[in-house]
This record gives structure tokens, sequence and C-alpha cells, in this order.
């Protein structure tokens, strides 16, 4: 998820296995009208990302999903939600509840594997454990409201590290009846809700508002970039692919984050929908270790030239607070 300028220049890539067009149709719900541009919202490690201050708490858990729940539904806005199995257990019988939201309606789970582990130091064998352990949980769950588990996205978007195990990886996910989730837009929320995480246990309710407000300003600024990017390399933009986390930080500011998409044009879509734009059906040509925004990995097949030293990263006060130095 992280793109920096050392992934750019040795990035390859990847694709999308091509099963967009057996997905079937969750219930549609009415949207505004369709202006040219479009999002797909989605959120890794469900039911929450694991931390310090919020390890086991089931009602944190359950408050911060709630919130983010709502959010969406205020903006009628789907969303995908991609569960860590043991992070899942790591919450206790009750654990099943964390997931009930995301089960219904144009909310819609998915496996992000089973311990969060990095796809590129296992084997194939290890791979495929992961995925099928991933589903212990949300597999059932989902047969019982009559839906399928569409959708799957490695840890760090790795998907492993050779070419021989990528194509084995394919073979996997095109076994199980999956597709491979992409993403367009990363903002780095990991970085700065570490950083809200300090300012939380510290009661510091003015640092709060301040990472809020810089998160904020980060995200315009990478929706922007992004959309330039993939302008820039295809010649057009397909539908966005919004990569966050269930945190405290995108609890707090979803419903500003959302209103950022609508100010600049953007409508709401589920991940299927955005994955049936014919950009995210070709085929992968190289293989690295490592797993950028996929305008990268496009820029990468056509050969294009694309400078990745000029993405903004987070504010260097963010990142230096939330690594547990002096307030700046």
């Amino acid at each position: 998820m992280r793109s920096t300028a050392t992934i750019w220049h040795v990035a390859a890539a990847l694709c999308v296995a091509a099963l967009v067009g057996a997905l079937a149709p969750l219930p549609s719900v009415a949207q505004d009208k369709s202006p040219d541009r479009a999002v797909a919202i989605t959120f890794d490690d469900l039911p929450l990302v694991r931390s310090a201050e919020t390890a086991e708490d089931f009602k944190v858990a359950a408050k911060i999903n709630r919130k983010i729940l709502s959010a969406l539904k205020r903006h009628r806005a789907p969303a995908t939600g991609f569960v860590v199995e043991d992070q899942l257990q790591a919450f206790g019988p009750k654990a099943e509840q964390l997931l009930a939201g995301w089960n219904r309606g144009r909310y819609e789970l998915a496996n992000h594997s089973f311990s969060h582990a990095d796809a590129n130091t296992l084997d194939l064998a290890g791979i495929e454990a992961e995925i099928v352990k991933g589903e212990a949980t949300i597999v059932p769950l989902a047969k019982e409201a009559g839906r399928p588990v569409r959708f799957m996205r490695f840890p760090f978007n790795h998907l492993g590290d050779t070419p021989e195990k990528q194509a084995g990886v394919y073979a996997l996910l095109s076994a199980r009846g999956y597709t491979l989730a992409a993403a367009t837009i990363d903002t780095s929320d990991y970085v700065f809700n570490d950083a809200y995480a300090r300012a939380a246990s510290e009661r510091d309710k003015a640092m709060l508002k301040k990472i809020e407000a810089a998160f904020l300003d980060h995200t315009r600024r990478q929706i922007a970039d992004y959309a330039d990017l993939n302008q820039q390399v295809l010649g057009y933009e397909p539908p966005a692919i919004h990569l966050l986390h269930v945190n405290a930080l995108n609890a707090a500011t979803l419903d500003a984050q959302l209103n950022l998409f609508r100010e600049a044009g953007y409508r709401f879509v589920s991940l299927a929908e955005a994955q049936s734009d014919p950009a995210y059906a070709e085929p992968p040509e190289n293989a690295t270790r490592f797993g950028p925004m996929w305008g990268y990995r496009w820029a990468r097949d056509r050969g294009i030239t694309v400078d990745g030293r000029l993405e903004q990263e987070p504010p260097e006060w963010v990142s230096d607070y939330a690594k547990g130095k002096p307030a700046g």
C-alpha cells in the first residue's frame, strides 16, 4: 500500500483476475444523478486495526464499525470490508456481531487472509492456507445471507515476489471464485491513525483535531493526484478504488472524506461495478515484491515513465509524532 519512490522504480504490473463478469449483483439503492467520476470505498483489516489502544476491546470495535457504516449510509455509498480472520477471533464469542452490518444491503464482506501474513514471505501452500482459513467466518455468514464472498485482497497488496508464485496465486483465486481487489487511492491512513492513537491516549484534543485536519488535507491532495496519474497513464479515469482501514481516525473523518469525493464530482459505486471497467481486467507482465497502487502498475505495463517521487507523503510532523517523538 505504500507507493514510495523506491517502490515505484522497482514496481511491476499485477492484474485483477478476470472474474468480474461472473459476479452476481448485490441489491441496489438509489444514487444521485451520476457525474462523470466514480469511486468504490473499501476497508481493510475488519473488524478493527490491531493496536495497543484497541486490542480485543469489543465495545471500541463495535463503536468504530457503527460510525463508519453510519457515514456510508448517510452518503448512500456502497462499501466492501476485508476481514482478517484471526483479528476477528480475538474479539471472542461475540465477534461475528461486528460483521453484521457489513453483510447486508450494499455492504459486502471479503477476504483479507487469516493472519495478515505477507504473501511475499510464504510459499504457495502457505498462501493457500491464508486464503482458505480466512474464509472460516465470512463464508458461512455470507452464505446464510444468500451472498457470495467475491473479493480477495492480500495484505500490503503483495501477491508474491516471483512470476511463478503470482501465477499460482491467480490459479488459487480462480479456483475459489475470487476476484483480486484493486486499489487506486492510498492516503497512508495507517500513519495518521498511529499519530491519532497517541493523541487519544494522551487525551490531547487539540492534537486530535490537528491530525484530522492534516489527514483530510492529505486525502484531498491524494484524490486529485491519483486521478491525474490514471489520466496520464490510461488517457481517461477509470472508476477509482479508495483503500482505507477500519480505525478510529476513519470513524471520525469518513463523513468529511466522502464529502471530498462528492465535491470532486464522484458518485459512489460498488467494488464490483468499479472493477467491471476494462482497465482492471488486463493481465500482468512482470512480478516484483512490491504492491503499489494500480496507477503505477498500469504505467509499468505500458512503459510510461512516472516519477513516483512526486507523490505526497504524510507531513513529517505526523510521522514523527506517530513514532513517539515530541510534538512539533
